[in-house]
């Protein structure tokens, strides 16, 4: 018997235990082979050129796609402050007046007796009309699970209970009953400790809302920025790169990429600074100066209103320590309060426009006081009716004084409200096309980026 020789199967063995194990492509994760690829694609300049193209177009995109949604975030804060936030709490302002100027006419179309003057009873029911009108358009516009909307709610349903206190008032007073007064005067109290109290409260949380909306519109779009500052110095190094191995100074497509990403960058940090300025002297100086003036006018409107009330309740109703008239010392209260709102009005106002009437509604108020000092020693001395002339009368009276205050601080309102819509529409309008625009040039800048590379590209063809 025969046997193979030894040497031939020691030979083969090493051969069998040395042959590789190949394993499919297809067994191998997409990842893995993409990554192989990528390794493989970078060993090469063009490959290299390839990669980073698409890194730079990816860069330029992302650019364009962060600044259109931060900016349209901004844009859209921006026009809720002119559109909605802004004119809601002007509307919640204007329904605290009307309410206080009711509350007003009411005390003087009392004080005039059973005939009650046309003109006093028309403006009473313009300003429950307009109060009406203006809490059903605040309604429209806000949420219901709102606070706002709780507080309207709560004026919708007290606004009847008042009106109807004050035409049992005018009833009894037309039959010259003295329970007139007392309905009068509890009418007052339900307007001065809930309605006026929850007109207040709405007039806080719009207000509020309109500052949140305009922080939101000024806040800096760091992404945006960071995005840019990155894709520009991207597209600036590879232009470098390119002409250090090129000695071309210039290549087309990647210049107008820079030019395009540069624009957008310039575009973003000069359109929102410009912004927020505007916004922000929207703010500090309209609607601050419109929030003191709204105070202002409010006070006089309920310092007139305890005025008449202090002839009505001919010293029926005290204050808690039972020792003065609890209508003038609110009066005197209000007096000072509008005094020193009146003195932060004319410092915030930072035109003559602004300031005039200002200047003459403090002097009227000043006017104001002298003729109730003489009104109330008139009435302590007995005559009522010499008081009433002073108080309600056509000539010489402070109604008279009061008109020109009311008047006064609302051509100053009229003004500061020009003001605020000027600076926020401004404001608006530096953002306006902003989002849009930096989309179409990210497009741009990313296809000249791409074109700029294969230019390079078709030079190793």
């Amino acid at each position: 018997m025969t046997y193979p020789p030894n040497g031939d199967s020691q030979e083969r063995a090493p051969d069998s235990a040395a042959a590789p194990t190949t394993v499919p492509a297809q067994r191998r994760g997409a990842g893995a082979v993409a990554a192989e690829r990528l390794r493989a694609a970078a060993t090469t300049e063009p490959g290299r050129l390839q990669i980073i193209g698409a890194v730079l177009a990816l860069l330029v995109v992302a650019f364009g796609v962060v600044t259109a949604l931060e900016i349209s975030g901004r844009a859209s804060a921006a026009d809720d402050v002119v559109t909605r936030s802004q004119p809601l709490s002007a509307d919640a302002a204007s329904i605290y007046r009307s309410l206080a100027d009711a509350d007003t006419m009411a005390a003087s179309g009392f004080l005039a007796g059973a005939q009650e003057p046309r003109d006093v009873h028309e403006q009473y029911e313009k300003d429950i009309s307009e109060a009406s009108r203006l809490l059903v358009k605040a309604a429209a516009s806000t949420d219901a699970s709102s606070s706002s909307w709780h507080e309207i709610t709560t004026l919708n349903e007290l606004l009847p209970e008042y009106t109807g206190l004050v035409e049992r008032a005018r009833a009894n007073n037309r039959q010259g009953l003295p329970l007139g007064g007392a309905y009068l005067r509890y009418a007052n109290q339900k307007m001065t400790n809930e309605l006026l109290p929850a007109a207040e409260r709405l007039y806080a949380a719009e207000t509020g809302r309109l500052g949140t909306d305009s922080t939101d519109a000024r806040q800096w779009p760091f992404f945006s920025l960071g995005a840019g500052i990155v894709a520009l110095s991207a597209l600036v190094w590879m232009q470098r790169r390119n002409h250090r191995r090129t000695n071309r100074v210039f290549n087309h497509g990647l210049l107008a990429a820079t030019a395009a990403a540069a624009a957008v960058l310039l575009w973003l940090a000069v359109g929102h600074t410009v912004a927020r300025a505007e916004l922000r002297e929207a703010m500090a100086h309209g609607q601050e100066s419109l929030d003191v003036l709204n105070n202002a006018r409010i006070n006089s409107l309920k310092a007139r209103a305890n005025e008449n009330l202090t002839l009505v309740a001919r010293g029926a109703v005290l204050t808690a320590d039972g020792e003065q008239d609890k209508y003038e010392t609110d009066y005197s209260t209000g007096m000072k309060s509008l005094g020193a709102q009146l003195r932060s009005a004319e410092k915030l106002a930072d035109d003559l426009r602004g300031s005039e009437p200002v200047a003459k509604a403090i002097t009227s108020v000043s006017e104001w006081q002298d003729r109730h000092k003489k009104a109330r020693a008139t009435d302590d001395q007995g005559d009522y009716e010499g008081a009433l002339e002073q108080i309600i009368g056509s000539k010489g009276s402070t109604g008279e004084c009061f008109e020109q205050v009311d008047r006064a601080l609302q051509k100053a309102l009229t003004h500061e409200q020009g003001e605020f819509t000027a600076a926020a529409k401004d404001g608006r309008g530096a953002l306006g096309g902003m989002p849009i625009g930096a989309a179409v040039l990210a497009v741009v800048g990313a296809v000249a980026a791409i074109a700029g590379v294969n230019r390079r590209l078709s030079e190793y063809r």
